[in-house]
């Protein structure tokens, strides 16, 4: 009988008979990812390529997927197909990352012609100085080599910068050494994979949404661009009239949004394909994007504004098409509006939270007509201070005594109060 053969054992590429060997097929993942970053290991299948086959049973995925987990450092999330070839189970385990040195079971080893050897102390030091200085979205490989980027050529266009048509793509760093299309390459395209979401939910978690807009599948900066667009839609300005001034309130700080979202979108490790998001709450904005800090940088630092970008080639075509500057103002200006506690920062995540201004929505009684800030405060104060005079009221809502008086009169006029007793011995009634 004739069997199909796939083929020879690479630099990475692997074969195992079975699952029986998946501790020596992790090895090779992490061995792979070391030299090239990216690995495949079959498993079902001989040495020389040739298709054996693989028992499959109820918990064989699974398990595969645990033990990556738990044995591969940094963590990886590799993709595990089962494929069916020459009518036989096979087990194809493979990972893309740039995040080296990846260790196997507590161990460094590097991938040399078809074998796994060992590294030592010097050669890993060797590595880890070199992946310092690696910006992993130019070396990692797109998904896809079939790329367009009409969208990306517009917008140097449309900011007067010259497009040579001939060298744009290399110019701007889109191959990596192997040259192919890089990560980068793939996040700028016309068309990718990437979702960008905007997600709004009813209350105060996740446990309801009530809508959710998609931004993503193109060119980044499009994507980008759209969600301001789309943020700065909703951001609703109320107009408050007090006794001397014409006040104008948002619902929340956009040029502290933009920072916040703009920094997301550069400094995410794209690496774990896992990209920012908007969430939007009753009481506030969260601006997730993953990866934790840079690589070297402190908490102090980096709440001083000093920068280090993770993504270095990004953030120069960024530069170029002005969304993002090197001043590093970005960070202090959202503290200046929102003070540190903005920020939750962990090793994986960063989250920037901006509370809403949602005191003239959410305060509001539920019939009649809207109140606005002023008329809220008198009658906001009233409903948990029935016993009030106007000398109080003037005092604690810091309001003047005339406008005072026109809001008890309009709030009485529309029924969403009433008086019982003297004005010195009576108390206000709240009706709505």
């Amino acid at each position: 009988m004739i069997h199909l053969n796939i083929g020879y054992e690479t630099e990475t590429v692997e074969f195992k008979k079975s699952t029986g060997e998946l501790k020596e097929g992790i090895i090779s993942l992490a061995s792979m990812l070391n030299k090239h970053s990216v690995a495949v290991v079959y498993f079902g299948v001989k040495n020389n390529g040739e298709i054996i086959g693989q028992e499959i049973g109820a918990r064989t995925l699974r398990d595969v997927s645990q033990m990556v987990a738990s044995s591969v450092k940094p963590q990886i999330i590799p993709s595990i197909a089962l494929e069916l070839l020459d009518g036989k189970n096979v087990i194809k385990l493979s990972a893309q990352g740039g995040e080296k040195p990846y260790s196997a079971f507590g161990k460094y080893y590097i991938r040399s012609a078809d074998e796994d050897r060992e590294l030592s102390p010097v050669e890993l030091r060797k590595i880890m100085q070199e992946n310092e200085n690696i910006d992993i979205i130019s070396t990692q490989p797109a998904d896809t080599q079939e790329l367009t980027f009409s969208h990306l050529k517009t917008l140097f266009a449309a900011k007067g910068l010259t497009v040579n048509e001939t060298g744009f793509e290399r110019n701007l760093g889109f191959f990596n050494s192997n040259n192919q299309y890089n990560l980068m390459a793939e996040l700028l395209a016309d068309k990718n994979d990437v979702s960008i979401k905007v997600v709004t939910f009813k209350g105060t978690d996740k446990s309801e949404i009530i809508k959710r807009n998609e931004y993503g599948f193109k060119c980044l900066a499009l994507s980008m661009d759209q969600v301001l667009s789309y943020m700065e839609a909703i951001n609703d300005t109320h107009i408050v009239l007090g006794s001397h001034q014409r006040e104008e309130n948002k619902l929340f700080d956009f040029a502290a949004f933009k920072e916040a979202w703009q920094n997301a979108c550069l400094h995410t490790k794209w690496s774990q394909l896992n990209p920012p998001a908007v969430y939007i709450f009753s009481d506030r904005i969260e601006i997730i994007s993953t990866g934790g800090l840079a690589k070297g940088l402190t908490r102090e630092e980096f709440f001083r504004g000093i920068s280090r970008p993770v993504n270095a080639k990004l953030q120069k075509i960024f530069g170029q098409l002005g969304y993002v500057e090197q001043t590093g103002h970005g960070i202090p200006l959202i503290i200046s509006k929102y003070g540190m506690q903005a920020f939750d920062i962990t090793e994986n995540f960063i989250n920037v939270i901006i509370p809403l201004n949602r005191g003239y929505i959410e305060k509001q009684p539920e019939n009649g007509k809207p109140l606005n800030e002023s008329q809220l405060k008198v009658y906001s104060y009233l409903k948990g201070h029935p016993e009030a005079t106007i000398k109080l009221l003037v005092s604690e809502c810091k309001i003047s005594d005339g406008y005072v008086r026109k809001i008890l009169t309009f709030l009485r006029d529309n029924e969403y109060i009433k008086r019982i007793g003297s004005n010195k011995s009576g108390k206000w009634i709240i009706l709505k």
